[in-house]
């Protein structure tokens, strides 16, 4: 088939779902194309890259406020019509594939689907509606257009596909889905170098080295890591643990100012986006990796790469206990049940004193990933999916 994968919040190759789910659709004989943004170093227009055409489009800043939400999704809608429309008159698509956030690209999808009969599957990466009200801290009448907007996506979709089994659930509710159009594939890596050597200047001369990989935005909890350091170094009077924050996101500014703020640059490095190389170089090196994405109901449903990417590199992790955090990681990983600085850095403290632990969890985490989550597995479901669209 003609595929045409449609994602809003980052670029292929950088967000890793979207690109091991277009190289798998591609290894299985398809023909695939993706539109994207252009963002995060990602600002060519147009790209061949491994067999798989890329048109990217240009989006307005990501929203920090209800301005900038709808700033940010109008110019994205209006680029990604434009390259779906390039797409089409240069070879058509039988297939377009709707990654959210946002639930309002049904809205490309719709007049291919109305006039061409072209199949729909909606690739369900996270509840936009929780995610909104997690965002914005509110329910309004924009969360309530949000929600409309996720009961049309599914009700145009032809198949679904979802991150894990408790996003499935609630599409389904809410979807009144029937099993056979409904699918799990779960996010794994699966291109990872875990056999690149550790990289010990990035301990800057302390014993411990812990480590954050992901987006920061205020969603994503990174406040709590920078408040964990200080309790760590000022409360605990630990000065022997060095920090590693890599990414970037809406609050990194905010974030970087919070750190100097609090008189702790000798102990976090925040260098932004970087490059596979160098993160992998620091999942070798860290001891322990944190997710500290508050518990909340937005981030009770979310499957965070971040946590299969340190349980990739057979890494302890101390985070706090969402409901699928807890489901992915496993025995790998000290759970946090309260959204506490003070307790998150506790547990950090805890387990970097803990060595036969670390290496206890961080081998559970590793066999976990490879034996019961790995890619392998979710590339059969990716393409079950795709025959049950094609009948």
């Amino acid at each position: 088939m003609r595929v045409l994968i449609l994602v809003e919040n980052l670029p292929v190759p950088f967000d890793r779902r979207v690109w091991q789910e277009a190289c798998a659709l591609r290894d299985a004989g398809h023909e695939v194309t993706v539109i994207c943004p252009q963002m995060r170093g990602y600002t060519q227009a147009e790209e061949k890259l491994e067999g798989i055409q890329i048109y990217r489009h240009w989006i307005s800043g990501e929203a920090k406020s209800l301005t900038g939400f709808i700033s940010e999704y109008a110019s994205a809608l209006w680029g990604e019509f434009c390259c779906a429309l390039k797409a089409w008159k240069r070879g058509g698509f039988d297939v377009i594939h709707l990654c959210n956030p946002p639930d309002l690209l049904f809205l490309v999808a719709l007049p291919f689907k109305l006039f061409a009969g072209v199949k729909v599957i909606f690739d369900v990466h996270d509840l936009w509606p929780e995610m909104f009200e997690a965002k914005f801290g509110k329910r309004g009448l924009m969360y309530w257009a949000v929600r409309i907007a996720e009961r049309c996506t599914l009700a145009l979709a032809d198949v679904v596909i979802a991150t894990n089994q408790s996003v499935l659930r609630a599409v389904k509710q809410r979807g009144k889905l029937r099993d056979e159009r409904a699918f799990v594939v779960r996010t794994a890596p699966n291109r990872m170098n875990t056999a690149v050597e550790p990289d010990a200047s990035l301990r800057a001369g302390k014993k411990h080295l812990v480590g954050y990989i992901g987006v920061m935005g205020n969603a994503d909890g990174v406040d709590y890591l920078v408040r964990a350091a200080n309790h760590i170094v000022k409360t605990r009077k630990r000065g022997d643990v060095q920090f590693l924050l890599m990414g970037s996101g809406p609050e990194h500014a905010e974030l970087i100012a919070l750190r100097d703020e609090l008189g702790l640059q000798d102990h976090i490095s925040m260098p932004g986006r970087v490059s596979d190389e160098f993160l992998c170089r620091a999942l070798r090196s860290i001891d322990v990796g944190v997710a500290c994405d508050p518990i909340n109901a937005y981030n009770d449903h979310c499957t965070m790469n971040k946590v299969l990417e340190y349980m990739a590199f057979a890494k302890p992790m101390v985070m706090f206990g969402t409901v699928e955090g807890r489901y992915s990681a496993g025995d790998s990983a000290v759970y946090v049940m309260e959204n506490s600085a003070e307790q998150l850095g506790d547990a950090i403290l805890a387990l970097l004193d803990d060595e036969p632990r670390r290496m206890q969890l961080g081998t559970a985490g590793h066999a976990r990933l490879t034996q019961e989550l790995n890619w392998e597995r979710s590339v059969e479901q990716l393409c079950a999916a795709y025959t049950t669209a094609q009948g």
